[in-house]
């Protein structure tokens, strides 16, 4: 049996690297080896011509971290420390929406957890200094290394249960977080704050969106699953 697709929605940025500079189209190495290391086969989806003929050679899609989700989308003003690209989010809502109608395997990691909160109907604190009063959520060396951790309690019941148990310590690189998850079911919390960490649709075979980065993480079973699910035969 071949490999599953999954493809992996990207960053498009300004870089620099040796002596060339540009507009790219990147990602950590990190998603693509923890796929690959779960059984599955990484597709890297830029976001400069969106269209959802992308997804008739896939089976399985993961929301990429990166920028924040326009504001504009869940209806709140702009705050002072959101940023977002708008090209970044009308691609990856196209694809999320033609997945979600062909019960394609969806993981959403950190920025994609949250667009799929706001797909759901959902609202997000845009800055999460203001609410909890410290940065905790969001600690890291200039480097990228990822300083921030906390346990994160998940519900029994539910699917990211099932695939984690019952608690998870986790890393932690955001200043936004989920206020209200609309038609998503919570799933996980952050015991110290009540922050939900987790969410999920029980209605499809495979939706579920983590706050945190678990391709920077030791533990492959967020991966597992998702390869897993992506590997059954279309209903």
């Amino acid at each position: 049996m071949s490999r599953p697709l999954i493809g992996i929605t990207t960053y498009t940025e300004d870089a620099k690297w040796r002596s060339t500079a540009g507009h790219v189209t990147l990602l950590s190495t990190a998603y693509a080896e923890s796929v690959n290391r779960s059984g599955g086969r990484a597709v890297l989806i830029p976001n400069d011509d969106p269209g959802a003929d992308v997804l008739d050679r896939l089976d399985g899609l993961i929301l990429a971290g990166g920028s924040d989700v326009d504001p504009g989308r869940y209806g709140q003003p702009p705050h002072p420390e959101s940023a977002w690209q708008p090209e970044r989010d009308a691609a990856e809502f196209l694809l999320l929406d033609v997945a979600l109608e062909r019960d394609m395997p969806i993981l959403a990691i950190c920025r994609g957890l949250q667009l799929l909160v706001v797909a759901y109907g959902g609202q997000l604190h845009q800055h999460l200094p203001d609410l909890l009063g410290h940065h905790a959520h969001r600690i890291a060396t200039n480097t990228g290394e990822i300083l921030g951790e906390h346990a994160v309690r998940l519900e029994p019941g539910t699917r990211l249960h099932k695939i984690l148990g019952d608690e998870v310590v986790v890393n932690s690189l955001h200043h936004q977080g989920i206020l209200d998850p609309g038609r998503l079911t919570p799933a996980g919390w952050c015991p110290g704050d009540d922050l939900l960490e987790a969410a999920e649709d029980p209605t499809h075979s495979f939706v579920v969106g983590v706050q945190w980065h678990p391709e920077r993480m030791s533990d492959p079973r967020l991966f597992d699953a998702l390869v897993e699910a992506s590997s059954r035969p279309a209903a």
